[in-house]
């Protein structure tokens, strides 16, 4: 077993009174008994964190930089051990996925180092004479960063890199679920030179989280995770600032001159990566009624990259689902989807013969319609739902139909027809001719207005400006 203890202002201290035994999706395996962060570690952390941010507010950006630079070549310099604990806890692929994980762990410290140089401010001319307006950026202060179970590390750094590349203090909540790989980070930086009390690690529940939400001394929520949970978030938060990146159930668009090959392997890569657990995952497939039925034979073809089995075996690239909520999740969705008249062309149930009841194959749905659950909501497992859509707009229509709005795919080879759906697509990312799970760490990443997807943008200089304030001076030169 692991031993498991909190990483709290800069140290490990002794677990308490209150665990949680955690098991691997993997083996089955107990991984290690998990402490519960207490009310009064949570009220040590934000204490800490407000201790050490009067100080670390005023390092200079090039200080700041190096010390993201720092921590980015130890979690490099860490990388199997971190893809290791991350393949054991979560379920995703050691070679395929858990090492991309760590690499984009430190990748995010040090593209937030860079960016953060590039914070610049504006002189702003004043309507009276002798007088200049300057803004700059400045730092909220304490970040709750609420973190999610299905890239448990690389969206942890999602807010961690971009809280220390501006100045900012951070308590980070990853999920009691799959904690290992984050708390393993803190020596990593302690070792970089983090002060202590600037950052602590305390994975705990929804308890743990609300006490964080609702805490005087935390000024900004950062949460990645399911819409319900944000919208619960954004009413304890009040007028706290937050950052929200909730559900997506974005679309892949194949209009009728897509080169169907290439859209049918993304749609089933954008499936099974991390087992369709991803926010912009292939959710459903909306293809024109003309293609769907080549479509679909292309889609079963290429359905064999879809290994399922051992994700420490080097020939996997489908994983077991991370927990059983999910799983019974996906079991509802198909079965659901079957008893109102869809057909399941490849897969549709849990494997059997593994260590877990957690292995689920990739899973193809035909006849799917937009009122049936797989379509509505996001299944966040290996599962290519398709739907048949007469013409271009009705493709757009049943895409922006859906109230979650984050990222969507278009297949096509009309360059006209890219910006039509690129502008008029309800999503934050529009992708053409790739998959809906393309992402860049300096990609400007977040949902759209008018959906349940939240505000803000998680990646790039974009989020250091959402995890700043813009302050103004006004100059008398008389």
């Amino acid at each position: 077993m692991t031993e498991a203890r909190l990483w709290l202002a800069g140290r490990y201290v002794d677990p308490g009174p209150d665990v949680t035994t955690v098991t691997s999706p993997v083996t089955g395996e107990v991984i290690a008994d998990l402490p519960l962060a207490t009310d009064d570690q949570v009220d040590a952390a934000v204490a800490a964190a407000r201790r050490a941010f009067d100080d670390y507010r005023h390092w200079s950006v090039y200080e700041r930089a190096d010390l993201c630079h720092r921590v980015a070549r130890l979690v490099e310099d860490n990388l199997e051990e971190l893809a290791r604990l991350t393949t054991l806890e979560q379920g995703k692929p050691y070679e395929a996925e858990a090492k991309g994980d760590v690499e984009d762990t430190a990748s995010l410290f040090s593209v937030s180092a860079e960016d953060a140089k590039r914070l610049y401010g504006d002189v702003i001319p004043s309507s009276e004479r002798g007088k200049r307006m300057i803004t700059y950026r400045a730092p909220v202060g304490v970040w709750a960063g609420i973190t999610p179970w299905n890239f448990p590390l690389m969206i942890m750094a999602e807010f961690l890199g971009p809280a220390l590349a501006t100045g900012n203090a951070i308590v980070c909540k990853p999920p009691d679920t799959t904690p290992f790989a984050c708390l393993a980070l803190g020596d990593l930086l302690t070792e970089a030179g983090v002060p202590d009390g600037l950052v602590s690690i305390l994975p705990g529940g929804g308890a743990i989280g609300e006490r964080l939400v609702t805490h005087p001394g935390v000024d900004a929520i950062g949460f990645v995770g399911s819409s319900a949970t944000a919208e619960r978030i954004v009413k304890a938060a009040g007028l706290k600032r937050s950052l929200i990146e909730a559900s997506g159930n974005g679309p892949v668009v194949v209009c009728a001159d897509a080169d169907l090959t290439k859209a049918a392997e993304a749609a089933v890569y954008g499936a099974y990566w991390n087992a369709g657990q991803v926010c912009c995952a292939t959710e459903r497939v909306l293809v024109d009624a003309s293609v769907a039925a080549e479509f679909t034979q292309e889609v079963i073809r290429a359905s064999t990259a879809a290994v399922l089995g051992d994700p420490f075996d080097s020939a996997t690239t489908l994983g077991p689902l991370a927990n059983e909520p999910t799983a019974a999740k996906m079991t509802a969705h198909i079965s659901g989807a079957v008893r109102d008249g869809a057909e399941v062309l490849v897969g549709g149930a849990r494997a059997a013969g593994y260590p877990t009841d957690l292995y689920f194959p990739l899973t193809v749905l035909d006849g799917v319609t937009p009122q049936m659950a797989v379509a509505r909501e996001e299944s966040f497992g290996p599962v290519v739902p398709i739907v048949a859509c007469d013409g271009d707009d009705a493709l757009l229509a049943t895409a922006n139909a859906d109230p979650l709005g984050l990222q969507a795919a278009v297949f096509t080879q009309s360059l006209p027809r890219a910006f039509r759906f690129a502008e008029q697509l309800r999503v934050g990312s529009v992708v053409v001719n790739d998959s809906t799970d393309y992402f860049e760490n300096a990609q400007p990443f977040g949902g759209a207005g008018g959906t349940r997807t939240g505000w803000g943008r998680v990646g790039g200089l974009q989020q250091l400006r959402d995890m700043t304030d813009t302050r103004c001076a006004i100059f008398g030169l008389d």
